[in-house]
């Protein structure tokens, strides 16, 4: 820690800085409760996610039992060709968002399968939209705990480190200036005496 100047001057500085913080950790904390609830957010959209996922991959067996017949090959029907992502801003933090999904469905004679492969093609490529989904809000919950760390950190640092530094400052340079000022007005009035008995 760097020696305290004995001065007003470092004085009025050690109050500006002292009252900065404590005009930037309301804001700060602010950033972090919303970084939370963002993060909140995204962990229920996960949640959705899965459980509409489980629902389409369960429906499936219940709305299409023909799926049971193994002579049918349906590897390869859906497959994911591109992924376009964009950014949104959350409190400062860059995060990313699905903006177009594109899913092949591989050509099939439509005469030489049965008619059911169409909507199993649709329902895989619901699949296929939810899972990037999901892999994208498991990006952004990991983005979102960083910052959230960071700010936290900026928060116990203007807490608990700079707010109580600067307090303790200002009351040691308080008490400081007020003793070189009595020690002063002590030292004035010693010397007016030495003036007074020795001019008498």
């Amino acid at each position: 820690m760097a020696r305290l100047t004995l001065s007003k001057a470092q004085l009025a500085r050690e109050r500006a800085a002292l009252d900065m913080y404590r005009r930037y950790l309301p804001s700060l904390d602010l950033k972090r409760r919303q970084l939370m609830a963002e993060r909140k957010r995204t962990e229920v959209r996960i949640v959705t996610l899965r459980e509409e996922e489980a629902l389409r991959v369960d429906g499936i067996g219940a709305e299409i039992p023909m799926l049971a017949d193994t002579r049918i090959d349906l590897n390869g029907l859906a497959t994911l060709k591109s992924v376009r992502l964009g950014e949104r801003n959350v409190v400062g933090q860059r995060v990313p968002v699905v903006e177009n999904i594109e899913v092949d469905i591989a050509p099939y004679g439509r005469l030489t399968r049965p008619h059911w492969v169409d909507l199993v093609a649709t329902r895989l490529k619901e699949v296929l939209r939810i899972r990037v989904e999901m892999q994208v809000a498991a990006r952004e919950i990991v983005l979102l705990d960083g910052a959230i760390t960071k700010v936290t950190q900026r928060v116990n640092l203007f807490e608990k480190v700079l707010i109580p530094r600067a307090e303790t400052n200002i009351r040691r340079l308080g008490i400081a200036l007020g003793d070189m000022e009595r020690s002063a007005v002590v030292n004035s009035k010693i010397g007016k005496r030495k003036r007074e008995a020795t001019g008498a």
